[in-house]
């Protein structure tokens, strides 16, 4: 199984979603089915607790492929600056994951709730 990195790049206060697909070395797509997704998000690989949880949606299990999401009201409690995230997929006992990266919230000027 092969993991992916993909910098992720979220605009405080606004929504964010992005799609991505898990693949091979050789860019073929893996199937999902069957497996539950999840994401946190951390300041640090030592971080003793997540800062947030990044939404999952498998939307196409046979072909890998799932979107990462936030809404507007939860990039708004996020602090500007560098993050850590990964997306962990399991089915029973089987864990595997399929992305990690450095996630940068830029901060805003126009704060939520308008």
């Amino acid at each position: 199984m092969a993991t992916s990195t993909k910098n992720l790049y979220i605009n405080q206060g606004a929504t964010f979603s992005t799609n991505v697909q898990y693949t091979d070395y050789f860019k073929n797509p893996i199937s999902l089915a069957g497996y539950n997704a999840y994401s946190q998000i951390r300041t640090s690989y030592t971080s003793a607790n997540a800062y947030a949880n990044l939404n999952v949606s498998i939307y196409d299990s046979a072909n890998g492929n799932i979107t990462l999401s936030l809404d507007a009201a939860n990039t708004a409690l996020l602090n500007g600056g560098r993050y850590l995230y990964d997306v962990v997929a399991n089915n029973s006992n089987t864990y595997i994951r399929i992305i990690e990266g450095i996630m940068t919230v830029n901060p805003g000027i126009t704060k939520y709730p308008l």
